[in-house]
């Protein structure tokens, strides 16, 4: 039996419902469906969604884009309620962000940015939780997902992703306060050949908010 896992609702800039976990499928208010050897093929703003043993795919087409091309990451969020925190300070001064968090409801999910490749996937004990590293498909970007509650069923390290493909929910693991969930998301410009946990950081925020942001 088809079990549904969560459904979410966006806003009117989302024009329609998506998501699909664990067997379970979410239909747009304004889509049809057709179930065509064991898939479900998706109108308007669903991708096909595979509903077979190996796991659910699913690509949400209906995202927030900002000017650069990228997805606000997490579902519901508009570029106004974003906030340019790459330069704050972190660990008592320490160190400087080098990212922005998405404030977000626990649970809330999270999805790809942008096409690209997962990379790494591991939770950073203390620090950024249940993390996960994706590479630009042309390998010149890493996107960085830290703090999430879960990752998506599925999730694999060498998965392919499509923008609007689901990553996982926002939490607070790590380091992050259950008072304040939220993801973290960070950007890194790659040189050729660095790791994925190298790269030069570049400040998501004016991508996604169409703002300038702090350098």
């Amino acid at each position: 039996m088809v079990k549904t896992f969560a459904t979410v609702l966006l806003t009117a800039i989302l024009t329609s419902a998506f998501w699909i976990f664990v067997f379970g499928i979410s239909r747009s208010p304004q889509a049809t469906t057709a179930r065509v050897n064991g898939k479900v093929e998706g109108k308007g703003d669903e991708a096909t969604v595979n509903v077979g043993g190996a796991g659910p795919v699913t690509v949400a087409e209906s995202v927030v884009v900002g000017p650069a091309g990228l997805a606000i990451p997490v579902a519901g969020i508009r570029p106004t309620q974003l906030q340019d925190t790459f330069t704050a300070a972190r660990a008592g001064g320490a160190r400087r962000h080098d990212a922005i968090d998405i404030m977000a409801a626990e649970g809330t999910p999270v999805f790809a940015t942008a096409p690209g490749t997962i990379e790494k996937i591991f939770e950073s004990v203390g620090k950024g939780g249940l993390t996960v590293y994706e590479r630009s498909q042309d390998g010149r970007w890493t996107y960085y997902y830290a703090h999430l509650a879960a990752y998506a069923p599925g999730l694999a390290e060498g998965q392919t992703l499509k923008r609007g493909s689901p990553i996982g929910l926002v939490g607070h693991s790590g380091d992050a306060s259950p008072d304040g969930p939220h993801l973290h998301f960070a950007i890194n410009q790659m040189a050729a050949g660095e790791k994925w946990y190298g790269g030069t950081p570049i400040n998501p925020y004016p991508l996604l908010a169409g703002k300038t942001g702090s350098r």
